[in-house]
């Protein structure tokens, strides 16, 4: 994925938005990303992605960009809330259609 492809679909936050916060605010717990705009409050799908950016904070590793492309992300996405895993927000990204 690219840096300004969406991770949170239900507040519209960037990668490259969450990865700054993450490195200029040092978040304690990783819960704590959740006031960069409210990632992760919405339907949950990008909980994992943001737990991962934080533990790579805490290893000292560089923080990096998954390996899927934004289109596989946004299908898997769509497939959770298909699945009635989560809830989006009020205003977040639609979900894919079928095809």
């Amino acid at each position: 994925m690219e840096l300004d492809d969406e991770i949170c679909y239900c507040f519209h936050i960037s990668q490259r938005k969450i990865l700054n916060y993450i490195r200029v605010q040092q978040p304690k717990v990783a819960s704590q990303i959740s006031e960069c705009g409210s990632a992760g409050t919405g339907c949950g799908w990008c909980i994992p992605f943001l737990k991962k950016y934080f533990a790579q904070m805490k290893q000292g590793v560089t923080l990096t960009t998954e390996d899927l492309n934004a289109a596989e992300y946004a299908s898997q996405r769509s497939e959770y809330i298909k699945a009635g895993k989560g809830t989006p927000a009020p205003g977040a990204t639609p979900i894919l259609d079928d095809q």
